[in-house]
């Protein structure tokens, strides 16, 4: 597993000296393209081919309630921890205190469960593991990072939402993933054609994915003196968000082969779309992307960790 992880890593880092040698404004616009291919082509094509022949059960139900319950009591964790802001003041000075709770509250609840733990998932348990990453976030991840993620950045920072419900209308693996489950409810097969198309579009996603992660990270001068701010970040994302999903897929009887991937999809680190909520919201984007590198850079020390232990 550890050699499957370093593979993984191999990418990222292609991806990190790729930013550097193309400069931060080339690098990022080169990388919105590639985030835009995934996000509206590649990532829904993948998407429906694996939800259409993943019978649809109880797990389509439990993986989400999993999802929700380590995304809200993560987000309650870390309420409780910079929600009044002394943590912030203490260590950030009382300019833009706000900006940079919000930003910190974003990067304890929401996770890469995607664009990490689909790569993940795959590399460690196979591709019949993804519809876990799919099901964790498009059904339950996402939905909350539209509601109450944009409503917590709209009251940190600034800037107007589009209404929940639009934003997530305009999401196309969502689409995607409604279409799968309802072609599979209904029992039809995916013609071998069609199957061959996704499959071959589907193919590119965690490469893309990979490498796309490594061209977001990035960080600032005397990001040394913020470490301590984003601890409590780090002990969410990578211990305490897993052992909730732990205890809640026990909980809702989750089936003994799917239990390791569900816990591993919430030991991902800090999500990188949360760069773009903080843009638009004006709130600490830098301090956010200290946060997603360096869970996702810890993440590949913790996350063999918790395959071992899961083993």
């Amino acid at each position: 597993m550890f050699s499957v992880l370093l593979g993984m890593a191999a990418i990222i880092v292609v991806g990190i000296g790729w930013r550097l040698a193309l400069g931060g404004q080339q690098a990022e616009t080169i990388r919105s393209h590639l985030a835009l291919a995934v996000y509206h082509i590649f990532l829904p094509a993948l998407v429906l081919q694996v939800l259409w022949q993943v019978p649809v059960d109880l797990n389509t139900v439990r993986i989400p309630v999993v999802s929700a319950l380590a995304v809200l009591l993560s987000l309650l964790a870390a309420f409780l921890i910079y929600g009044n802001g002394r943590i912030v003041r203490g260590f950030l000075g009382d300019s833009h205190a706000g900006r940079a709770v919000g930003a910190l509250l974003l990067a304890s609840a929401f996770g890469n469960f995607t664009y990490l733990g689909l790569p993940v998932l795959t590399r460690a348990f196979g591709e019949w593991s993804q519809f876990v990453a799919i099901h964790f976030d498009l059904l339950a991840s996402t939905p909350l990072l539209f509601t109450v993620g944009v409503m917590l950045a709209r009251h940190y920072g600034t800037g107007r939402a589009m209404h929940p419900l639009l934003a997530l209308l305009r999401v196309p693996a969502l689409w995607a993933a409604l279409t799968g489950l309802l072609l599979s409810g209904s029992g039809l097969a995916i013609p071998s054609w069609l199957d061959q198309a996704l499959d071959t579009l589907g193919s590119a996603v965690v490469p893309l994915m990979l490498l796309s992660i490594g061209m977001a990270l990035r960080w600032q001068a005397g990001w040394a003196a913020r470490v301590p701010v984003l601890l409590p970040v780090l002990a969410i994302q990578l211990l305490f968000m897993p052992l909730i999903a732990w205890a809640a897929a026990i909980g809702v009887g989750m089936p003994e082969r799917l239990l390791a991937p569900v816990v591993i999809e919430g030991a991902m680190p800090s999500m990188v779309l949360g760069l773009v909520i903080c843009d638009r919201f004006r709130l600490d984007a830098g301090l956010y992307a200290e946060a997603v590198t360096l869970s996702t850079a810890l993440s590949l020390l913790s996350l063999p960790l918790w395959l071992q232990w899961l083993a």
